[in-house]
């Protein structure tokens, strides 16, 4: 169970999620400083550890739209939130799925900043409200990629299982 410590419009774009002025910084261990960043009070959270792994962001449609830069992936799995948007972008979904980042597609869901949500099953459950919402579940293969944590430890453990 997490708590939403953002809510998010539609049309979210890799630019708002990591701004492009700081595309020369694309460490992985570095880009998570710049994740919202000219959301100044929410990035002073996540930058002062305020907000704790497996919180909840929600957002409305074509969450992660604009580039593909999978920066904006990276900077959000350096706090290992999980994703709960009505819709993602197609290149977005597909570079959280190579890196592992926790994402849920659930086209109904309301909840507000602050509310307590939990994945149960095939729905999100709203346990501030009382509310489930069915999750547009993902391909069984390309959740396995994410449950991996991404596509190199995906490879790397089937490869040492000798599949």
């Amino acid at each position: 169970m997490g708590k939403v410590v953002l809510k998010l419009g539609a049309d979210i774009s890799t630019d708002d999620i990591y701004p492009g002025r700081y595309m020369a910084t694309v460490l992985p261990t570095e880009t998570p400083q710049y994740c919202f960043f000219d959301r100044t009070e929410f990035n002073a959270k996540l930058r002062a550890k305020e907000i704790p792994d497996g919180s909840v962001i929600v957002a409305e449609h074509n969450f992660g739209c604009g580039s593909s830069r999978e920066q904006a992936v990276s900077t959000l799995k350096g706090y290992n939130p999980l994703i709960v948007a009505k819709s993602i972008s197609r290149i977005f979904l597909q570079n959280s799925i190579n890196l592992g980042l926790n994402i849920i597609i659930c086209p109904t869901i309301v909840a507000e900043l602050g509310h307590e949500v939990e994945v149960q099953g095939g729905k999100v459950v709203n346990k501030t409200t009382g509310t489930s919402f069915a999750i547009e579940a993902l391909p069984a293969a390309r959740q396995a990629i994410i449950d991996a944590g991404g596509l190199i430890p995906y490879t790397r453990k089937r490869v040492m299982a000798g599949a």
